[in-house]
């Protein structure tokens, strides 16, 4: 996976943003700011007349088509309109539409805005139970309301199974090029894959189990406000086990003490809303295992990152120690 983002693209990408500022009802002169980059790169701009904030996402090239972000706004309405979970808004267009489009080096750049959503990140060096009490019942919540949504025709979001995450076509790169994995580490990754892709199997993804999910619920993705809870940044999700989403909301903090608390209360959340079978709940660790090679390999393809820069060769070192972990304890159950 090329390795996108560098300074002078980031450049180039907050330039064509202040180029589309009108779209949005936005003067030329409005400040633009780079936010995070993630998957895409995330700004926020402001009117300098009445501090009028939006929130302004430049689309990776080559990740997600038009049709596929169409179907993740789409998404967004429904559960806005049916009151689900509070989430930012997509915005109009003055010229039709949602996705904007600038150019760069003959690529189209795609470009969505939202309103902008007070409130912070729940701080992950606190006690996280109770906001992860409220998550359980929000995931819930999005899970219910997906089993009974009518899917619109010509609704398109990727897949996120074992062929898609580790397998024959990773969409996040090869876990095989993890940073400082040594081959006795890769030996034991490997084992480690073949048995997820064993176990995943015979779980199965009948519709109880398998559907469209957030996929990326962590604490960088939530907002706590006075008027609650809010998810933001519905750009990984897709089709997916739904128990997957739990793994997803402990993302790069997986070894942390609080995990079996969180977990607890996360449950309680969810059963707050509706039944959740024990077998579920017990295949969480699989999902856990599953999730942090998915990321072992997204810090590899994804070098050029903060978070890769932060984390590096000692995530991969972690990732190795759960695995092991994982194998020992799946030996003991079976």
């Amino acid at each position: 996976m090329t390795k996108t983002y560098n300074e002078s693209f980031l450049e180039a990408m907050k330039h064509g943003v202040q180029g589309l500022l009108h779209e949005w009802g936005m003067p030329e002169t409005g400040v633009v700011s780079l936010l995070n980059i993630s998957e895409n790169a995330t700004f926020v701009a402001k009117d300098p007349q009445n501090d009028k904030k939006i929130i302004l996402r430049v689309h990776r090239p080559d990740y997600h088509t038009r049709q596929e972000i169409e179907s993740e706004l789409i998404w967004i309405d429904s559960l806005r309109e049916q009151k689900i979970v509070r989430t930012a808004a997509p915005l109009d267009l003055f010229s039709g539409g949602r996705i904007a489009c600038f150019q760069h080096q003959g690529v189209d750049r795609l470009v969505v805005g939202f309103e902008f959503l007070a409130g912070h990140e729940p701080a992950p060096e606190k006690d996280l139970k109770t906001d992860f009490y409220t998550l359980g019942s929000v995931t819930a919540r999005l899970h219910e309301h997906v089993k009974g949504w009518a899917t619109p025709v010509g609704f398109k979001r990727k897949v996120w199974d074992f062929d898609s995450m580790l397998g024959r076509w990773p969409l996040w790169g090869d876990w095989r090029d993890a940073m400082g994995l040594d081959d006795k580490g890769k030996h034991l990754l490997e084992q480690t894959a073949a048995l997820l892709d064993q176990k995943l199997a015979a779980y199965g993804s009948d519709a109880d189990r398998f559907g469209l999910v957030h996929a990326d619920l962590r604490p960088a993705n939530l907002l706590v406000s006075e008027d609650g809870l809010s998810v933001i940044d519905f750009d990984d999700c897709g089709y997916s086990w739904f128990m997957y989403d739990f793994a997803a909301a402990i993302s790069f903090m997986e070894e942390d003490k609080q995990i079996p608390d969180l977990k607890n209360s996360w449950i309680k959340g969810y059963r707050s809303v509706v039944y959740l079978p024990p077998e579920e709940e017990q295949a969480i660790p699989m999902f856990i295992m599953l999730r942090r090679m998915l990321l072992t390999a997204w810090l590899a393809s994804h070098a050029e990152t903060e978070t890769a820069r932060e984390l590096g060769e000692a995530y991969t070192q972690g990732t190795v120690r759960l695995a092991q972990t994982y194998l020992n304890t799946s030996t003991i159950f079976a």
